[in-house]
């Protein structure tokens, strides 16, 4: 009885591994995904808002208008939005200026 067992459990076991390498050997069936291709423009306005961003927030003054208007660029960014990313870019760049200005407004004191 343990002989039948054990010649069952071989041919068993022989039987899928033959099948594990079926599809090693097969090209891929999908596509490459190429990412969609913005303008220069649109990637110089993106790269300098990434920089300004990085720069305003390692003063502490990054305002969360200008966080969000770069993920927003960056998001058509990566649609191949050209149009949004400039509009988006220009305006995270602005409140980052706004928001590093803001730096040399003089401290308010109240009272004596």
């Amino acid at each position: 009885m343990s002989k039948v067992l054990l010649a069952l459990t071989s041919v068993a076991l022989l039987g899928m591994a033959g099948c594990a390498d079926l599809y090693i050997n097969q090209p891929d069936s999908k596509p490459a995904v190429t990412k969609p291709a913005i303008s220069a423009e649109a990637q110089a306005a993106l790269t300098a808002a990434q920089a300004a961003v990085k720069d305003a927030q390692a003063k502490n003054a990054l305002w969360t208008t200008a966080a969000d208007a770069l993920k927003a660029a960056e998001a058509a960014a990566a649609t191949g939005d050209s149009a949004t990313v400039l509009k988006q870019s220009k305006l995270a760049s602005d409140h980052v200026q706004k928001g590093l200005a803001q730096l040399n407004y003089p401290m308010l004191k109240i009272g004596d």
